[in-house]
């Protein structure tokens, strides 16, 4: 069975272990232990007995913007709703903050889409959020995601 809650710092260990391969592969950003746990209360996990099975963030950037990033779900567990679950409990804790938009930069268009997400061009993403974490990706300055967005 798979239950769903907020992290703690006592999880950082097994969400890098969880995101360590989509990582090297440069589909999630690298973030260290630190700055896992500076932002700790932004990420909700899904949980399987003792593993993290997936997980993702709501990143507040302005008075009504957020942004959902690093989700993974275990590759074993992928197609079973575990992502869409996530996302939609990212959504309801935006609504619950006041936040009116959710963004997103994924290379799963798909999946966005099918929780109502619209493409949009990435030049409409505010400019901190290029310099702030886009510079850390390894594509960075061709940049191959796709930018779509929610409105709550």
């Amino acid at each position: 069975m798979i239950f769903y809650r907020k992290a703690t710092l006592n999880d950082i260990s097994k969400m890098q272990k969880l995101v360590k391969e989509e990582v090297l592969n440069g589909i999630i950003l690298p973030r260290s232990n630190d700055e896992v746990a500076t932002n700790i209360r932004s990420y909700t996990l899904a949980v399987k007995g003792d593993d993290i099975v997936g997980l993702s963030a709501l990143h507040v950037h302005a008075l009504e913007l957020a942004e959902i990033r690093s989700i993974v779900v275990d590759k074993n567990l992928r197609g079973r709703g575990i992502g869409k679950k996530i996302v939609e409990m990212l959504l309801d804790e935006g609504r619950n903050l006041g936040v009116k938009q959710v963004f997103t930069l994924t290379y799963q268009k798909e999946f966005f889409l099918k929780s109502s997400f619209k493409e949009i061009p990435k030049e409409s993403l505010p400019v901190s959020k290029i310099w702030a974490d886009c510079i850390k990706c390894k594509h960075f300055p061709i940049c191959d995601e796709i930018s779509l967005i929610i409105d709550i």
